[in-house]
Formats: structure tokens, sequence, C-alpha cells
């Protein structure tokens, strides 16, 4: 149970970075981006093939997240030059990018079992310091038997996560980040102050797809290969993750509102794996799993609104007909 659960973790941890992405595009320029199928899968195939090729896996997963980058970019083009709609737009271009994705790799699928990847050069540093043997002692001397086999990877996100949400909180509020909140907010609004929107929204969109892509690079690296169909579903979780994490930590600020998508991704990876460890779900019954995460996570905040609302309600209907009674 303990490693079900560390595992949840340190997964969630990696897909929190393609869900800050999603809530770049989502929440924050109000654009239904539908390339994030397609941009995950890019950053994976683009870091792959460039280790495959000997390049290292720092840059290479850098270079996973430019490609994201540039499928946003395009992704924002069609939309504002093209005057294509947003959502038709997200679409034509995860379309595009399955096969340019196939492309890239070669083939449906890249190991990366035999080559050096970031995850185990983290791996090879980590093991020298000697804080597996501190850290797994402590816990088997509380009785849990199974510990991981190394903390470097889940340390090693943590930072990242950190690193990625405070920048993310520092460039939405500066001059740029500000105008476009306010292009998500009302566009017609921002263009009365001489705002280039068009600019916007293909910077928000690119740099929304950047982080899917960089999260589609380390999950890759991870897992030991990048497949061409890892990235279906992917916009679904990361609409899950933001969700939940605005349910239960609400967005007052915006460095609430990430740190929310940040718990939200941890907290969809736990009951993913709580859900899959019952007796009558399979593995393959995780997209389903999710559709039904995501539609209690929309409707539970609204059902409790309207309780509330109709409490209201009463409340002051019987305030009204004590002050009658009295009158009377």
């Amino acid at each position: 149970m303990f490693l079900s659960l560390f595992g949840a973790v340190e997964s969630g941890l990696m897909y929190a970075i393609m869900a800050l992405g999603v809530y770049l595009s989502f929440r924050i320029l109000d654009f239904p981006d539908l390339t994030v199928d397609g941009s995950f899968v890019t950053g994976g195939a683009v870091a792959a093939v460039s280790i495959m090729n000997g390049i290292s896996p720092i840059i290479a997963t850098l270079l996973g997240a430019i490609a994201g980058f540039i499928a946003g970019v395009c992704t924002g083009l069609l939309h504002t030059k093209g005057k294509i709609n947003p959502l038709l737009s997200g679409i034509l271009m995860m379309i595009a990018l399955y096969s340019i994705n196939l492309r890239i790799m070669g083939s449906s699928q890249i190991s990366l079992l035999q080559e050096t990847t970031l995850e185990s050069q983290i791996v090879n540093i980590w093991e020298k310091t000697g804080i597996d043997q501190v850290i797994n002692g402590l816990f088997q001397s509380m009785g849990i038997e199974r510990v991981p086999t190394t903390w470097g990877i889940l340390f090693f996100m943590i930072i990242v996560i950190i690193v990625i949400k405070l920048l993310i909180d520092y460039y939405l509020k500066t001059e740029f980040g500000l105008a476009l909140r306010a292009t998500g907010d009302n566009q017609r609004m921002i263009r009365s102050f001489s705002a280039n929107t068009d600019n916007l929204i293909i910077v928000g969109i690119g740099l929304a797809n950047g982080l899917v892509a960089l999260a589609g690079a380390i999950i890759a690296q991870s897992s030991g290969f990048a497949d061409v169909g890892m990235g279906i579903g992917m916009i679904i979780i990361g609409l899950a993750s933001v969700i939940i994490g605005e349910a239960l930590f609400g967005v007052k600020t915006i460095a609430r509102a990430t740190l929310a998508v940040v718990f939200g991704a941890i907290v969809y990876r736990f009951v993913v794996t709580l859900a899959l460890r019952s007796k009558f779900l399979e593995t393959g019954d995780m997209k389903l799993i999710t559709a039904v995460l995501v539609i209690i996570a929309l409707i539970t905040p609204k059902i409790i609104q309207s309780q509330r609302e109709k409490k209201r309600r009463r409340e002051k209907q019987a305030q009204l007909e004590a002050g009658e009674f009295r009158n009377a």
C-alpha cells in the first residue's frame, strides 16, 4: 500500500507539470485547447529521439518542451490569424501532431531502457548521497517493510514543481502576465488599451503546450519508452487535476490556484491508485475512473452551492415570517 501511494505522489508531481499547462490555457486564457493530447507525445518523442542520438538527457528534455511550445504557437496562429474556432484549432493541431510524432519517432514506439535518461542520471547521483538508506531505515523502524528503491526522483520532482510554480506565479503578475489574464477575462476590454490580444494568445498557448511537452518528456524517460498513443486522454487528466484542485483547495489568488492544481494532480493519482486496487476494477478502466472523477468534481460544487442557496432562502423566509408574526 505504501509503495502504491508513494508511486501516486511521484507520478502526480510529473503530471502536475502538464496540469499547470492545462490551467494556463483553460483557466487563464479561457481557451479550450485540445492540442495537449498531441503536444504531450511530441515532448516525449523529441526527448526520446534526441537521447537515442546521443544528446544529453537534460538538453533532450528541454528540446521536447521547445517542440511543444512550437506546437502551441501553431494552434494559436490557426485561431488568431486563420480565424478558426479555438476548439477546432486544437483538434486540427492534435490530428496533425499524430502524423508528425510518427515522423519524429520513425515507429510507433521507442524504447529507452538501454539508454541514459534523466531518471537514471538522477538516481546515480542520488545513490552517492546515502539518503535512501536513512529514509528507508526510518520507515522500516516504523514497521513499513516494503520501501522505495530510491527517493531521488520524488525530491527532484518536488524541486522542479516548486521552481515551475514560482515562475508561473511571477510571470502572471508581470505586465505581460496581467495582460494575458485580462485577455482570458475580456478580450474586448484589453483591446481598448491597445494590447495585441493575438500575440498574447499565441504566446500563452505556446507556453501551456511547452509545459505539457515538458511533462511528456519527463514521463517518457520515467516510463522507459515513448509511444505515439501515450497522449490519449491527457486533456481529461489535466482538466481533472485542475477541477479537483480548485474544488478542494480554492482559487482566491494565482499562487493558491497553481498550488491547488499541483495538489489536484496528486489527489487524482491517489484516487486512481486506490480505485485500481479494488477487485472489480481493472487497469483498462482508468479512463472511466477519470471521467467519473471529473463529473463528480464538476457536479459536487454546484450541488453544495444549490443547498447553501436553499438554506439562505429558508433562513430569510423564516426571518420574514417571524417579523410579520411580531408585527401582528
